[in-house]
């Protein structure tokens, strides 16, 4: 009989290095990679999907050093159904202690029209290729892709043929967020119940957000027999996003009094990748986003206040602790030294290095020397955009603007460019509009602005602003982040910083192809 203890631990599976960072904009460097890869280990995810191998050479290196790094999670890789994926996938995660080769197929009928295969081709084409992933390795999970809009009896023929060729996890996505929470429940429940060999293996769950219920329908799976939720961190992920991890693992902390599952993440280390994520991706996490955003446990109104002095359990379901936070607030200022900032830093969520403390130290002490206080919200802001620029192609050297009460503006900007320095000085509707023009006769581009968006970090006169920019070329797309007291400055190193991002993004492509662009009939 199966342990209880057993029975009630939900796998977590998280792919934000895989599917999250499918996001339009939110690609990674290599050493990024490396850096969540490491802090999902060291919170407790089971399975890190570490990238799609055969997508590009870049990824093929991450996932390969992914899995050599790895400590404690099993490292798994993305394949489609055909062998060249599946031998490409185990090449890049043999290195891990423990390993999974993930190959999926589309299996709806909107999704077999793509390839063009019947129903008896495709049964074919699942048998032959989970054989051949369980050839190479013992852990081998399958997804029917779109499975939520497939034909019940389709589905349960093909799950019941993956598992006879020797899958041990079978993954059933709702791959266009298209599933309700009862849906859920009854389709993982129905599965187990009428699928011959479906007691031998585990259920994982993979729903993404596009009418607002992947966490509801994640939890429902579980409670229908699923052991695994597939998620990703701030719910990074295509379109509308994946299921959230912080969400479905606080939910089962919190409400384990009707949901009697666990998981092994030490919640503690949630604020740390959250904000990490978000800082790599370029994908700021909503004020109001369950859990990690900035007001989860922010209180303004006069009753919650009153409460809250009184006994936070009135207004508040977890502590901030749980997650990683502290509850203070305490301002730093011009004067406060290397280990205040530091507590600081640990009190917010933040764990870093000597090197990275000295480097956060430096851009903090010229804050302050420019802000009468430096409050948490400025100190996040410092360590969202502080990222490392060593290697950047371009660097912004100095500005200056000049702006008319007519509103035509002109600007002169100093760039080095592969270590040359270069300027140029152009005009523009507004201080902003002629930055971005100079940027562009420095660096010729064809890229179009499709965000641009500015908002105080704090409040008063020097306040920081957090500028985010997001550019579009070719079918690349890279957001930018920057936060500065000059919201022009801000708003020139957000701009930088995307087209240092779609250099990079352009450079991985001419690896090899991007996962989303590879075609299904390739998987014949």
């Amino acid at each position: 009989m199966t342990d209880k203890t057993q029975q009630d631990r939900v796998l977590i599976f998280d792919t934000t290095l895989r599917d999250g960072e499918q996001s339009p904009g939110a690609t990674m460097t290599h050493d990024e990679k490396l850096e969540i890869a490491e802090m999902l280990d060291e919170m407790g995810v089971d399975i890190i999907e570490a990238g799609f191998p055969i997508a590009s050479e870049g990824d093929f290196r991450a996932v390969s050093e992914i899995a050599k790094r790895s400590k404690n999670s099993r490292i798994c890789g993305l394949a489609r159904a055909n062998f060249a994926d599946i031998d490409r996938c185990w090449e890049a995660v043999k290195f891990a202690g423990q390993n999974r080769i993930h190959t999926f197929i589309g299996t709806s009928p909107l999704h077999r029209a793509i390839p063009n295969l019947t129903q008896d081709e495709m049964a074919d084409l699942i048998h032959d290729t989970v054989s051949h992933a369980r050839n190479l390795c013992e852990n081998v999970q399958w997804s029917p892709m779109d499975a939520t809009r497939t034909e019940w009896d389709y589905l349960k023929r093909v799950v019941e043929i993956a598992i006879k060729a020797g899958a041990s996890t079978i993954n059933i996505p709702d791959t266009v967020g298209y599933t309700a929470p009862v849906e859920s429940a009854d389709l993982i429940r129905g599965l187990i119940e009428q699928v011959p060999g479906a007691d031998e293996v585990i259920f994982a769950t993979h729903c993404h957000n596009d009418l607002g219920m992947a966490t509801a329908n994640s939890l429902a799976a579980v409670a229908g027999g699923a052991r695994q939720i597939e998620c990703t961190i701030n719910g990074l992920g295509e379109r509308a996003g994946n299921t959230a991890l912080e969400e479905v693992v606080m939910a089962l902390k919190v409400r384990n009094d009707i949901m009697p599952w666990h998981t092994r993440i030490d919640t503690t280390k949630i604020m740390a990748i959250s904000r990490r994520v978000a800082t790599v991706s370029g994908f700021p996490v909503q004020f109001n986003k369950a859990i990690v955003g900035k007001n989860a446990f922010a209180h303004e109104s006069g009753i919650h206040q009153d409460g809250m002095l009184k006994n936070a359990e009135t207004f508040e379901i977890m502590r901030p602790e749980d997650i990683g936070l502290s509850g203070t607030s305490l301002p730093l200022g011009k004067h406060s030294g290397r280990a205040a900032l530091n507590d600081k830093l640990k009190n917010l969520g933040f764990d870093i290095g000597a090197n990275q403390l000295k480097d956060v130290f430096v851009r903090f002490k010229d804050l302050a020397d420019r802000k009468k206080e430096v409050f948490d919200d400025d100190i996040i802001a410092l360590m969202r955009v502080g990222e490392d620029e060593t290697n950047d192609t371009l660097k912004l050297v100095s500005m200056k603007v000049t702006c008319g009460t007519g509103g035509q503006a002109e600007s002169t900007v100093e760039m080095e460019i592969d270590g040359d320095d270069r300027s140029a000085t152009s005009f523009g509707d507004g201080p902003v509009d002629a930055t971005f023009k100079a940027i562009r006769e420095l660096h010729p581009n064809t890229a179009q602005l499709q965000l641009y968006q500015v908002h105080a970090v704090t409040e008063g006169t020097d306040a920081q602003a957090t500028v985010s920019v997001r550019l579009e070329e070719d079918g690349v797309i890279a957001t930018g982040q920057s936060a500065n007291t000059d919201t022009v400055v801000a708003s020139a190193k957000a701009y930088i910083h995307a087209l240092n991002r779609l250099i990079v993004r352009r450079g991985k492509l001419g690896e090899g192809a991007d996962a989303r662009e590879i075609s299904y009939r390739d998987m014949t």
